[in-house]
C-alpha cells in the first residue's frame, strides 16, 4: 500500500509579509514620522544592541547601546556645534538606563565646566568631582544633583573647605584652610555661614600671604589639674 504524505500546512501570506515587515537583526537608516532617524540593530521591534540615533528638531545625535528600545549600556549624547558647521560637541559620555543617565560620566555644561562622576536617574548621585568656569573644584558624595555628604572643595587659590553638605551648601561640621594666610577655622556651618568654631594658625611660615600677628596660643588645664584644683578650695571652704 504506497505511503501517502501529508501536505505541508502554509502560513496565511499575511504572516509572512507581518514576519519580513519586522526589524531585527542590523538594518540601514530607519526614519521615524516626525524626521528622527535610527542606524543600528533591532530586536523584535526594538533598538536592541548598537545604534546611532539622530533628532531632527534639535540636531543632536546619540551613539551607544540600546536595549528593548531604550539607551540602556554606554553611549555619547552630542549636539550641533554652533561654532562650526557639521561639527558637534560632546554633552554626555558615559552609563545609561531607560533613556537616562545612570552609572559612571562625564558631562560637560560648557568647555569650561563639567563633570565627573557618578550618576543615578538623570541626576549627579554618588561619588564625583565637579570642575567649574572660575578653576574652583568640588569632589566628594552629591545625591540628587546636589552636593550632599562629606566633600571637600578647593579654590582657585588653594584655600579649601573639608566637610559636611547639605543642599549644595556647606552645612554641618568642617574645616576651611586659609591656606593664603596660614590659618584654620574648625567648627560649624548653617547653609555656607561659620557659625561657631575656632581659629588657630596653621602652616604659617609657608603661606604666601601671612596675617601680621601670629594667633596667641590658649594652653588649656587639663581635666586632672582642673578636678584636683576644686578639691583643693572645696577643702579650703570646709575649714
Amino acid at each position: 500500500m504506497p505511503m501517502l504524505k501529508e501536505p505541508k500546512l502554509k502560513e496565511p501570506l499575511w504572516k509572512e509579509n507581518d514576519y519580513k515587515a519586522q526589524k531585527k537583526g542590523i538594518r540601514h537608516t530607519v526614519y521615524s514620522v516626525n524626521g528622527d532617524q535610527y542606524t543600528g540593530e533591532w530586536l523584535n521591534n526594538l533598538k536592541d544592541g548598537k545604534g546611532t540615533y539622530k533628532w531632527k528638531e534639535s540636531g543632536a545625535l546619540y551613539d551607544g547601546d540600546w536595549k528593548r528600545g531604550k539607551r540602556n549600556g554606554f553611549g555619547t549624547y552630542s549636539r550641533p556645534d554652533p561654532k562650526k558647521k557639521g561639527a558637534y560637541t560632546k554633552e554626555y559620555s558615559g552609563g545609561w538606563k531607560n533613556d537616562m543617565r545612570h552609572g559612571y560620566g562625564t558631562n560637560f555644561y560648557t568647555d569650561e565646566e563639567y563633570y565627573e562622576g557618578e550618576w543615578y536617574g538623570d541626576n549627579r548621585s554618588g561619588w564625583g568631582r565637579m570642575y567649574y568656569k572660575d578653576g574652583t573644584i568640588y569632589e566628594g558624595e552629591w545625591y540628587d544633583d546636589k552636593r550632599n555628604g562629606q566633600g571637600m572643595l578647593r579654590l582657585p587659590n588653594e584655600n579649601r573647605y573639608e566637610g559636611s553638605w547639605r543642599d549644595d551648601k556647606k552645612n554641618g561640621p568642617g574645616k576651611f584652610y586659609y591656606l593664603t594666610h596660614g590659618q584654620l577655622y574648625e567648627g560649624v556651618w548653617v547653609d555656607d555661614i561659620a557659625k561657631c568654631g575656632t581659629m588657630k594658625d596653621f602652616d604659617r611660615d609657608s603661606a604666601p600671604e601671612p596675617t601680621q600677628y601670629p594667633i596667641p596660643k590658649v594652653e588649656l588645664a587639663s581635666t586632672e589639674a582642673v578636678l584636683q584644683e576644686s578639691e583643693e578650695q572645696f577643702l579650703h571652704d570646709q575649714e
